[in-house]
């Protein structure tokens, strides 16, 4: 109870294990509203339907190869993260962390608001796990 005689909320320090791996999984969310929202842009169905993924052009093979890694790797950090012991889930975070913040500044420049918006979110998130990771609690 707090001094006014109310019962407190409870507030148990969440692992840093489980915030990374939400933050990862808050990152795949970004990425899956971005591109649903960006499906409404006029002209973007057409050119999916005509094999063309946004400014990487061509749908070759090797593109939605590339693709594929580079969002499937957060999905593998969500287990990752929680699964890996402390001293690989840290520097795992931290190197993930800054490659995906590089790669989400390369993003920023696409000429449309709102995925510019997203865009800043998704670089706070990937910063957020390169900090808790880097400030890993040691233990006593």
């Amino acid at each position: 109870m707090d001094q006014s005689g109310k019962r407190k909320l409870e507030d148990k320090s969440v692992p840093v294990k489980i915030k990374l791996a939400l933050l990862w999984a808050a990152l795949m969310f970004l990425y899956v509203y971005n591109d649903y929202f960006s499906m409404y842009l006029p002209g973007t169905i057409e050119d999916m339907s005509t094999g063309q993924i946004g400014p990487l052009g061509d749908a070759t093979e090797m593109v939605l190869v590339s693709v594929s890694m580079i969002l499937a790797i957060p999905a593998l950090m969500v287990f990752l993260s929680a699964a890996l012991p402390a001293t690989y889930s840290r520097w795992l975070n931290v190197i993930l962390g800054v490659a995906y913040t590089i790669i989400e500044a390369l993003t920023i420049t696409m000429p449309h608001l709102f995925y510019q918006i997203v865009v800043v979110f998704e670089i706070c998130v990937t910063l957020s796990i390169v900090y808790y990771a880097i400030r890993w609690p040691k233990e006593a």
